[in-house]
């Protein structure tokens, strides 16, 4: 009946080097989470794009006009009822396409998938040009605000008869 005891040595140095770093990796998977996670801005510009998507325009050419470096870009938008015809860069100086090399292809490739989906929403970008993308998609996307038609003035006048017929 030998029973062999056995002897557990631990440093408390090594203890708190350990749960220090168990500390620092769960913040840092913590961190990483809180990083990647969608914003819910994200979501209400999506949103807002696919609302636009299922409106009728009021025919005709809008514009909105982009301030770069002291000088005036205008993104012109052409729409019919049903259609965005044409988006093009009016305006463009010289000194803009070269203190901004990327700004004729983003904008190019913006309004050739928008054209072809007839959308702002699924629209791709490269890496390299996001943040030149997302200021013309947004001069687009303000464009295209100012042609989209407002609610019917048939459901407008419905929700008046009713309160007048309430009120008599």
């Amino acid at each position: 009946m030998s029973s062999k005891t056995k002897i557990v040595v631990l440093h408390v140095k090594e203890l708190i080097y350990t749960g220090i770093f168990a500390v620092l990796g769960i913040l840092f998977i913590v961190l990483l989470i809180i990083m990647f996670l969608p914003k819910n801005e994200d979501a209400a510009a999506v949103s807002n794009m696919t609302q636009m998507s299922t409106n009728s325009y009021i025919p005709g050419v809008y514009t909105t006009s982009l301030i770069l470096n002291d000088n005036i870009v205008e993104i012109e938008v052409t729409v019919d009822e049903n259609n965005i015809n044409s988006i093009r860069l009016v305006n463009l100086d010289e000194a803009i396409t070269t203190m901004y090399p990327l700004i004729q292809p983003s904008f190019e490739e913006l309004a050739q998938q928008i054209i072809t989906n007839q959308s702002i929403e699924n629209v791709t970008y490269p890496d390299d040009s996001k943040y030149t993308s997302m200021v013309l998609l947004n001069a687009i996307n303000s464009s295209l605000e100012k042609a989209v038609k407002p609610e019917t003035d048939a459901d407008t006048e419905q929700s008046n008869d009713g309160a007048s017929d309430a009120v008599q």
